[in-house]
């Protein structure tokens, strides 16, 4: 258990180092607390951890989960049913009003073809 709590620890402090320490470059130590502070702030109550399924750790441990999960979820179900409608629209529309090329035949297509060809000089 202890080799796994380092371990923990060991990333949080790389991470806090890469994304935090090194990219700002403190100056001072009260500038250090500062910028250190923020990230905290940010690292807990902002980003989403893809370990804890794109919830942030305040929503986590606050037990906000399962109802950020059931929004999503809703969201989610919502749009793929906006865009069922829209393609069932778009199919009722096509089959409604046909475009000109859809209603000729195959050597109507390629007659027009040459002739385009031929008047434009391809």
């Amino acid at each position: 258990m202890t080799t796994q709590l380092n371990g923990k620890i060991e990333r949080y402090h790389k991470t806090l180092k890469g994304e935090c320490i090194r990219p700002q470059t403190p100056l001072t130590p009260d500038d250090a607390k500062r910028i250190v502070a923020k990230f905290v702030t940010e690292y807990n109550e902002i980003r989403l951890h893809s370990a804890l399924g794109y919830v942030t750790p305040k929503d986590m441990l606050e037990g906000r989960q399962e109802e950020i999960f059931r929004e999503r979820d809703a969201k989610l179900e919502a749009a793929r049913m906006k865009r069922a409608a829209a393609r069932q629209r778009s199919r009722q529309a096509t089959e409604e009003n046909p475009t000109y090329a859809e209603t000729m035949s195959y050597s109507d297509l390629l007659t027009s073809r040459t002739l385009f060809r031929t008047r434009v000089g391809g």
